[in-house]
């Protein structure tokens, strides 16, 4: 199929990605659309993987109020230079971070911030519903395990499904941004309030 300069163009207005690359991902796609931007993500997520190791140290701490001043979050958003600091798309993506942790209520970035304690408190929790539900013993230790994971999901930002697009985690949002940046992010840490909520969580 022939790669037309309207498809490029086109290719290039929704993605950002360089004119070559773009048109790398229609010859690759055989002029198919939706594959040549699943081409140049993934391409872009694996560039974004190798940058994971550099320092950032600059950044950007957004604050953000929802529902007349209900919910507020302070999340601060590292990258490499002050430069990208001031990038505008760096900080649509501080200020989307901020608004998924206002809606989502993470209690974690990652995973291994979740104390053991926890953990194992939530997994007696899954075993006791598994034994009600009448599960049986030789699969009970996938049913504990599949709803530590649910868990972690739902507690861990980097882990959500991105409010906007449930097709996306925080972590692959943060991996296209990466891509487009050139620079690694890192989500440092945050904290969310809520009127009236109890202060010894």
């Amino acid at each position: 199929m022939e790669i037309t300069t309207q498809m490029i163009k086109e290719l290039r207005a929704a993605t950002n990605a360089p004119m070559l690359d773009c048109r790398k991902a229609l010859q690759e796609a055989d002029g198919d659309y939706q594959k040549a931007v699943d081409w140049l993500r993934e391409k872009g997520m694996a560039t974004a993987a190798k940058r994971a190791d550099r320092t950032a140290s600059n950044g950007v701490v957004e604050m953000y109020s929802h529902g007349g001043g209900r919910v507020g979050v302070m999340v601060e958003v590292n990258c490499e230079t002050d430069f990208v600091a001031r990038a505008e798309q760096f900080r649509n993506l501080a200020h989307e971070i901020a608004l998924q942790i206002a809606a989502s209520a993470p209690r974690y970035v990652t995973a291994d911030q979740i104390p053991a304690s926890e953990i194992e408190h939530e997994a007696e929790i899954a075993r006791a519903r598994a034994i009600e539900e009448g599960k049986p013993e030789n699969v009970m230790a996938k049913v504990v395990d599949g709803r530590i994971e649910k868990f972690k999901d739902e507690v861990c930002l980097l882990r959500q499904n991105y409010i906007r697009d449930e097709s996306i985690t925080i972590e692959k949002l943060i991996l296209q941004n990466v891509a487009a940046i050139g620079e690694n992010v890192i989500v440092r840490r945050f904290q969310r309030w809520e009127l009236g909520e109890s202060t010894n969580q």
